[in-house]
């Protein structure tokens, strides 16, 4: 699996997060899910963590797998 880039987060001063990709909003955290955001940017990989919490996690072999013939008939 390539490993994420182009996120980045803002903390403001109300608690909430911001995150973006590539400069474009892709999610906003609020209370206890941005206090657990922002501890578990602090002990691992701050791409991945981003990349996690946007749900922009799946790349690689989505498309191959979708064009496979035992999957063909679904959408």
């Amino acid at each position: 699996m390539p490993r994420p880039d182009g996120f980045s987060f803002v903390r403001r001063a109300d608690g909430t997060v911001l995150i973006a990709h590539h400069q474009r909003s892709a999610a906003t955290l609020r209370g206890a899910g941005a206090a657990r955001f922002l501890a578990e940017v602090e002990s691992g990989d701050a791409q991945l963590v981003m990349a996690r919490w946007t749900g922009a996690y799946e790349f690689g072999n989505e498309r191959r797998a979708r064009q496979h013939p035992r999957n063909r008939g679904r959408s």
